[in-house]
């Protein structure tokens, strides 16, 4: 399998520009073969802890409304990770990821650990384990993956990778958290004997700023493209 995480720039809230870039990363990816695209956290307007109004960043599953608005990130060969802020049936807030292939959406992941206590995100409860063809994988969204019962238990269900999206848009006092995220990446990695694929922000906007964890990581722990700081990039790596 041909990976690749794409590290963004930070962007507004509310914003939606993401899609242009996302897409224009899409179909790079077409032509450099990659099976399977990670995008960061919350890429699709935000985080809703950050907004004054965040049920306007929420999109439905259920109503088709996700997949309307993804629908210029179709690609017959490339599935892609996107975070965005979920509206469910039962209008909670859910920090998610969905998982686009063909058009369509074939998963969805929920956030199981909300980065901050106070937020308007409801937590996941299940961490499902995903499938292109026979190669199965995980996700965990930022935070999760300090929790390592999470990811062992989708490689006990047979993911051979984790997918992180990330958002670490932060004060800049809390912003050098780089060497941390690593470490937990590599130790998540030997540990379990699966390759971790992180996909951050980066940048500056408004007093936040994420350095850029994105990463590729191997089994062994061996990182095999780490981005640049504070720099949109692609990472690319097979495994």
């Amino acid at each position: 399998m041909k990976l690749a995480a794409y590290q963004a720039p930070v962007l507004d809230i509310g914003s939606m520009a993401a899609l242009a870039l996302i897409e224009r990363r899409v179909r790079w990816c077409a032509t450099e073969a990659v099976d399977i695209l990670c995008c960061p956290e919350a890429i699709l307007g935000g985080l809703a802890d950050d907004a004054s109004r965040p049920f306007e960043l929420a999109l439905s599953v259920e109503s088709g409304q996700l997949r309307a608005v993804l629908a210029p990130l179709a690609s017959s060969t490339v599935t892609t990770i996107i975070g965005f802020t979920e509206l469910a049936a039962d209008g909670a807030l859910y920090n998610s990821a969905a998982i686009l292939t063909a058009g369509e959406i074939a998963g969805v992941y929920r956030k199981r650990h909300p980065a901050i206590r106070s937020s308007v995100y409801k937590a996941g409860d299940q961490s499902p384990v995903f499938s292109i063809g026979d190669w199965r994988f995980g996700i965990m969204i930022c935070n999760d993956s300090n929790f390592p019962a999470l990811g062992a238990d989708m490689v006990e269900r047979g993911a051979r990778a984790l997918f992180v999206p990330s958002n670490n848009a932060l004060p800049v006092a809390k912003a050098e958290i780089l060497a941390a995220t690593r470490a937990t990446d590599i130790s998540t990695a030997q540990t379990n004997g699966v390759s971790i694929i992180r996909a951050d922000v980066a940048g500056r906007l408004d007093g936040r700023i994420s350095v850029g964890s994105s990463a590729i990581i191997d089994a062994s722990g061996t990182v095999l493209q780490a981005g640049s700081r504070l720099s949109e990039e692609m990472l690319i790596a097979e495994r």
